[in-house]
């Protein structure tokens, strides 16, 4: 706030670059942990993989109730935060009235980035894989190993 202060109300873009990707990297943290709760093809996938029949009701069984427990803690973390939220940002903008222009232009830039660096994120391991599938038996094993690795970070 004092920075918008001190720039007179105008959109400093330089400044407000960094605290961008510092949002981004934020919401990419929550993004996994809301992952974490909502994703459940591994859980499905055990259920696929078992060979015995005998085991399979009760594994089924336990693994409904836990996805159950699951969802219903996302979703309610999920309305709690975006209640939260939306009471903060409606505070923030009754109190600061002729910073909503400069908090939507932030939005934007935010929205921006996270639409934007997903393709990096995925383009490099598959850049990397290319040549994995056309390099010598030796060499494919450890570039493709490379680009999983790239994958997870």
């Amino acid at each position: 706030m004092h920075k918008i202060y001190l720039d007179s109300g105008k959109f400093n873009l330089n400044y407000q670059i960094p605290h961008s990707i510092y949002s981004s990297l934020i919401s990419l943290a929550i993004n996994k942990i809301i992952k974490f709760f909502a994703l459940s093809e591994k859980k499905i996938i055990l259920i696929k993989r078992m060979k015995t029949i005998n085991n399979i009701d009760e594994k089924v069984k336990s693994i409904k109730i836990e996805l159950k427990r699951k969802f219903i803690i996302l979703f309610i973390v999920s309305f709690i935060f975006l209640s939260l939220f939306c009471f903060y940002i409606s505070c923030f903008c009754c109190v600061y009235m002729n910073t909503q222009i400069l908090l939507i232009k932030d939005s934007l830039i935010g929205f921006g980035l996270s639409l934007i660096y997903p393709f990096f994120i995925y383009l490099i391991p598959g850049m990397i894989r290319l040549p994995a599938l056309k390099a010598a038996k030796s060499n494919k094993e450890y570039l493709y190993k490379f680009s999983k690795l790239v994958q997870m970070i």
